[in-house]
């Protein structure tokens, strides 16, 4: 069971790091849209959303850690089905969630600093409680 709760854990800190950097690259995109000419004629809804969708994988600051949070989802699904769902989700969750408040201060994200570190440890002796 201890080597499950090592997975799980860096699933959750795969999974919070990635999604820190999801939210950098996502902003880059949200700025490369903003500066590029918008068409003079109307176009479909859906043609614009695919468009959309295509440019922001194009762009590695967003796609590279997608694909490393979807790799993580897989071996989250891999982990279940040798542990029982009502340890590894909250201890996946709670890492999930302390390592992307962490992840984000680390790329400079603002936040309230003592709050986010305060919780963090919350969650670290939850965590603690949970395996234990």
């Amino acid at each position: 069971m201890i080597g499950e709760v090592e997975k799980m854990i860096t699933v959750g800190l795969v999974w919070g790091a990635t999604n820190a950097l999801m939210r950098k690259g996502a902003i880059k995109w949200d700025e490369t849209i903003k500066s590029l000419p918008q068409p003079n004629t109307p176009q479909h809804p859906v043609l614009t959303t695919i468009q959309n969708w295509l440019k922001l994988l194009l762009i590695w600051q967003y796609s590279l850690p997608f694909l490393l949070n979807l790799t993580a989802s897989a071996t989250f699904f891999a982990i279940l089905s040798d542990t029982p769902i009502s340890l590894a989700v909250p201890v996946t969750n709670a890492t999930t969630f302390a390592a992307t408040a962490v992840f984000g201060l680390i790329l400079g994200e603002e936040t309230h600093v003592a709050l986010a570190l305060f919780g963090t440890s919350l969650i670290v002796l939850g965590v603690y409680i949970c395996i234990m």
